[in-house]
């Protein structure tokens, strides 16, 4: 019996993931809400796959692959993910990933990924593009998941419009610690430091929270 590892910071997600894989007749050896704990516990537990969530807290799903492979070789991994994006695949495909799949089809073809990844082949999402153009804002797509949970959740609520003042409010903290979050946030997103900017970057692009 395969034993399978799974990590997603969405608990519904994460819960109807599991009931799915039981369902299959496949132990769950191990449920994560972030990548750091999941990637810690693929030593100790050596699930035979492990499945993964492309955008995690404090571990992404590519840093863990990442990660796990620089020693590990044969647990199988898959990664799924809600960006049909270039780069992603092509940075999995470069750390050995087993599975790839899109997180809209997930459950619905995560039985045959399992399947084919249990036999010792690769799988990936036929909704996949064929010819999977990057799009423009691929570049940016990668450097949102290098922000903190509380990071990408203060950038989805200035692009609704939210003011430091109403933000600070609202996540019980206070109003410098919001200047100073959006500081990081245009740092690390490599924004020019303007009036709006990440307003305008909110609106443009999809944040997770």
């Amino acid at each position: 019996m395969k034993k399978i590892l799974i990590a997603d910071d969405h608990p519904v997600t994460l819960n109807g993931i599991k009931a799915f894989i039981e369902s299959l007749n496949y132990t769950v050896a191990g449920t994560f809400n972030n990548g750091k704990s999941a990637y810690n516990a693929i030593e100790t537990l050596q699930p035979d796959i492990v499945i993964l969530d492309l955008n995690m807290p404090e571990m992404n799903g590519l840093e863990v692959l990442e990660k796990v492979r620089q020693n590990d070789p044969n647990t199988k991994i898959i990664l799924y993910t809600m960006y049909n994006e270039k780069s992603f695949l092509i940075r999995a495909k470069k750390w050995k990933v087993n599975g790839y799949l899109l997180k809209d089809f997930a459950l619905e073809e995560l039985s045959k990924c399992l399947e084919k990844v249990s036999q010792g082949e690769n799988w990936f999402s036929t909704k996949l593009e064929v010819s999977l153009i990057a799009k423009k804002h691929d570049q940016y797509v990668e450097k949102i998941l290098t922000l903190s949970g509380s990071e990408r959740k203060i950038l989805s609520l200035i692009g609704k419009d939210h003011t430091t003042k109403m933000i600070a409010e609202l996540l019980f903290i206070s109003e410098k610690t919001v200047e100073k979050h959006r500081s990081n946030i245009i740092a690390k997103l490599g924004l020019p430091n303007e009036k709006n900017v990440l307003q305008r970057f909110a609106l443009q692009n999809d944040i997770p929270e």
